[in-house]
């Protein structure tokens, strides 16, 4: 695999910043946001494992430095040693988050392969992160991805009216805002479904289920199905989102782990009267200009 930099990100998060310092370095706490097991005693040990980690049947952590709000480990994947910087300042009250992982592919290699430990990197920092947020900020988190299970349906309460709910589905523009990534679409059944641009996907999903106010499903063009299914519930919504269509066999974790991220800021969309994107900043070598939007515009 070609040398690439580092994928690195930014967030935000309105906690004070020894709270998100406990939340990254507590045993019990990474157990909630993280990972299904982990031991953490400073300086020396960081490691965590579990159904929700790539290549977590044990440890593969090898902590490098962890003081002054920085925190530094090694992290072996798919043999590869990867290196993973997360840096915290203080922000106004708030907490800017700044992170790096080393020797992680660019975002050709990673479509190529989004199901590799090292390709499914990216989202899965990126669910992981969004858990982390709402943790700290004392709000449900979503769903973890289990690595062990071909089981791909989740459901979640935005307090928010259905229809609204629904539009911010259905209309690419508004899809756009809350997802970070431009989508285009034709929006009706048969029509086309691209993240980025109809023009240079050669491969786009189709809309294949669209019901006004209750459900949208896009095919993609390896079977893979993914529903969005709304329903009234105690004055919000409830969306039921499924992934179907692959084999038992290869599940594709790394797709899931970046809807189940999507769907975590979709609710944040909704809930949070002064909502801005949780990202400030995400760098992946290879991306496509005009790909990422993270303005919330």
């Amino acid at each position: 695999m070609p040398v690439t930099e580092p994928t690195r990100f930014q967030v935000r998060l309105r906690a004070p910043i020894d709270e998100v310092w406990q939340a990254l370095t507590d045993p019990g706490a990474l157990r909630e946001w993280l990972s299904e097991y982990a031991e953490v005693e400073l300086p020396s040990r960081y490691e965590f494992w579990g159904r929700y980690t790539p290549e977590g049947d044990r440890p593969r952590q090898r902590l490098l430095l962890a003081e002054d709000n920085v925190l530094r480990f090694a992290w072996s994947l798919g043999g590869t040693e990867t290196v993973v910087e997360i840096v915290l300042a203080e922000d106004g009250g708030e907490t800017s988050l700044a992170f790096s992982q080393s020797g992680l592919p660019d975002y050709a290699a990673m479509l190529a392969d989004p199901d590799s430990s090292l390709g499914m990197m990216h989202t899965f920092w990126a669910l992981s992160v969004a858990n982390l947020v709402d943790h700290v900020e004392g709000r449900p988190l979503t769903a973890r991805c289990d690595l062990t299970s071909p089981l791909m349906r989740e459901e979640v309460q935005i307090g928010a009216p259905r229809g609204e709910v629904y539009s911010s589905i259905a209309d690419p523009e508004v899809f756009t805002r809350w997802f970070g990534a431009r989508i285009e679409a034709e929006n009706h059944v048969g029509g086309r479904w691209a993240m980025g641009s109809l023009e240079t996907d050669p491969d786009p999903a189709k809309i294949v289920d669209l019901v006004p106010g209750s459900k949208m499903s896009l095919a993609y063009q390896d079977g893979v199905v993914a529903s969005w299914e709304l329903d009234d519930s105690d004055g919000g919504t409830k969306l039921t989102f499924v992934q179907s269509g692959f084999s038992d066999e290869r599940p594709p974790y790394g797709m899931w782990m970046g809807w189940l991220s999507g769907l975590a800021e979709l609710r944040r969309f909704h809930e949070l009267g002064a909502w801005r994107p949780l990202w400030v900043d995400v760098h992946l070598e290879g991306t496509p200009e005009g790909l990422l939007t993270l303005d919330g515009k």
